[in-house]
């Protein structure tokens, strides 16, 4: 190389290395800079972020306190959620509210608990989930036992619900066919039906008392409807129904039947009337029989949403899901002392015979 060229590179060279260390220099500098500026703000953005903050989360249910102490530990939505990593007390508060049979108590704690400013609630029937309906359209809701969301208007579609509300539909309208079915081939005599529910409280009731007409319709039954609203109520729809032989009746679940369930199950044991319907604790409580969702499996799926919303989704794009179980619960005790056979065929099929 000539020496012009070689003076050249020496030239370039030395550029080189003195941006080199110009570059390292502003790298160190800006390090110790980022480092001071970080001690010094760290103390204001923990002042931001309140310590010990954890997720929080509403239950509205409907029905009384349960009566027992240690309940949370056999509640299937603790339960799930346990599985899922959250620990009540530890890394998730939870606050809960029991709506009896006064329906005003929906409305006061739907209140209270969107006041609270949770990151997601879970709503035990169609009551709740209108109370809260009424107090929000941005804290996430997630819905157990609503027979048809669509057509209380909670969701959009059932694929796309596209609101803050999703959640898992307990039951629909078609079982109660299911129900009358069952009726005629446990007691081929009925030939009439009384639906008692509580107007005040029962808003899908409509949705329901349709298809119990449908139903019977198709199989020559009559259907008389009996709103009640108090235990005297009670007794005297149950004391008409059997004036008249080939009576039954349907119990809808609300707050109020589900409250005065034992009060419903008396008055029909006392007038030998056929009950069916309701939740598994109606049969097992004294009533004939019924075909029912899984409760339980239905709660740990809603954990389930809870968790994927805490970790960020939006119930919007989680779709609602139809129930996976159903159980057909018959208390043999009961038929017995109504006089009843139950048929094998359905005993064989029974997922629970109680005797």
């Amino acid at each position: 190389m000539s020496a012009n060229g070689s003076c050249i590179y020496d030239a370039r060279r030395h550029v080189r290395d003195r941006c080199e260390e110009a570059l390292l220099w502003l790298h160190t500098v800006g390090g110790i800079v980022t480092l001071v500026l970080g001690l010094f703000l760290m103390p204001v953005a923990a002042q931001t972020q309140p310590a010990g903050t954890v997720p929080r989360i509403g239950v509205l249910l409907r029905g009384p306190p349960p009566s027992t102490p240690d309940w949370k530990q056999r509640y299937p939505l603790l339960q799930a959620l346990g599985r899922l990593g959250w620990s009540e007390g530890k890394n998730i508060r939870i606050d809960y509210r029991f709506v009896r049979d006064d329906p005003a108590l929906f409305e006061t704690y739907a209140a209270e608990l969107v006041g609270l400013a949770p990151d997601a609630i879970l709503a035990n029937g169609s009551g709740a989930v209108a109370a809260l309906r009424r107090q929000t359209r941005t804290t996430p809701i997630v819905f157990v036992n609503v027979p048809d969301p669509v057509a209380l208007g909670f969701v959009q579609s059932l694929a796309r619900p596209g609101g803050n509300i999703t959640g898992f539909v307990m039951f629909d309208a078609p079982i109660m066919g299911k129900w009358l079915e069952l009726l005629k081939e446990v007691a081929p005599g009925v030939t009439r039906v009384t639906v008692i529910f509580n107007p005040d409280i029962a808003t899908s009731a409509p949705l329901f008392t349709r298809a119990i007409e449908a139903a019977a319709l198709s199989l020559g039954m009559t259907v008389t409807l009996a709103p009640v609203h108090d235990d005297a109520g009670i007794e005297h729809a149950i004391a008409i129904l059997a004036r008249a032989p080939g009576g039954s009746l349907i119990c809808l679940l609300d707050s109020f039947t589900f409250t005065h369930r034992d009060v419903i199950i008396a008055a029909a044991a006392g007038h030998g009337v056929l009950l069916i319907g309701g939740p598994p604790s109606c049969p097992r409580a004294g009533g004939l029989m019924t075909y029912w969702s899984d409760e339980a499996d239905a709660l740990a799926r809603a954990a389930s949403y809870i968790d994927r919303i805490l970790k960020g989704a939006s119930p919007a794009d989680l779709p609602v899901q139809q129930p996976m179980k159903y159980a057909l619960i018959i208390n043999l005790k009961t038929a017995k002392a109504l006089g009843l056979t139950i048929p094998p065929t359905l005993l064989f099929q029974a997922d629970e015979v109680i005797q």
